[in-house]
């Protein structure tokens, strides 16, 4: 067992940390087009094709793009830089790796989302992440996007929980994922995770990481209708229901610092448990 437990802050992206879905801040209002009209037409093409609905909308990007914008992956990444974020966001990884630290256990960040993985790591915050995952394209010989390489649904999110749990990081791995791992071996118990989450595609997470033991936190934005995070405490789809204000002091802040100690405390449990059993089995073995 590692003597610093790892403690994984796992989080959905848009109207988690940031206020609106990323396409609004620079993709959509680049071409002049409005965002409600935008995601009635992903709507649209995903009943008239049967489309998953993050096809639909990566679909629909490749088609209001064309002739205007080339669609590659340093122009989706250059989307990223105008990501606006709920207050305190920017200086919250910091903040929390101290207080991380201060509990006895080492944070890890990641994202799982169905946004986009290239706009997400284009934006002020890519670098506090582990690993990303989220939505993504192939790209041509000439750099531009011409298929889905992936795309992360609200039932795909709780495979990567199980590629976090394990270490498993690369996307392409999925021999390692679904081989049998006993849980003394694997990186991160669910035990050690949190996740952060706005809405009903994150309720298979929630729910995943709260039934093996981990905590799921549900937020709102702050001074809005928080009816639905509210409702997911009740139906104990998530632990706790905050503001999504991530200032210094904030709801959200205290209660991931006391996990963290609770995290802390079971670690050290285990750790005595472990010891004394194996005191046990030396005397028993010592016995005539």
């Amino acid at each position: 067992m590692r003597e610093i437990p790892i403690a994984a802050l796992v989080y959905d992206y848009d109207h988690t940390l940031s206020p609106r879905d990323m396409q609004e801040f620079s993709f959509l209002p680049g071409l002049g087009v409005e965002p409600e009209a935008f995601w009635a037409s992903c709507r649209d093409a995903a009943l008239e094709h049967q489309l998953d609905g993050v096809l639909a909308y990566m679909y629909r990007m490749r088609q209001v793009a064309q002739g205007r914008l080339r669609l590659t992956r340093q122009a989706l990444m250059d989307q990223g830089k105008n990501i606006e974020f709920f207050p305190g966001v920017e200086d919250w990884f910091h903040r929390i790796n101290q207080l991380g630290r201060q509990a006895g256990v080492e944070v890890e960040h990641y994202i799982i989302s169905s946004g986009l993985q290239e706009i997400i790591e284009g934006s002020r915050i890519a670098k506090h992440f582990k690993a990303v995952f989220a939505a993504s394209y192939v790209y041509d010989q000439n750099g531009e996007a011409v298929w889905p390489a992936t795309a992360v649904n609200y039932t795909s999110k709780t495979q990567y929980l199980f590629r976090i749990n394990k270490g498993i990081l690369d996307v392409t791995n999925d021999r390692d994922l679904n081989a049998f791992t006993p849980e003394h071996m694997r990186r991160v118990p669910f035990t050690n995770m949190i996740y952060v989450g706005d809405g009903l595609t994150d309720v298979p997470c929630m729910k995943m990481t709260k039934l093996k033991g981990g905590y799921s936190i549900a937020v709102h934005a702050p001074g809005g209708d928080p009816t639905l995070a509210d409702d997911m405490l009740f139906q104990k789809r998530a632990d706790f229901a905050v503001p999504a204000d991530y200032r210094a002091g904030s709801e959200i802040e205290s209660t991931v610092a006391c996990i963290f100690r609770q995290i802390r405390a079971r670690h050290d449990l285990v750790v005595l448990r472990d010891r004394q059993e194996k005191r046990a089995l030396s005397r028993r073995a010592a016995q005539p």
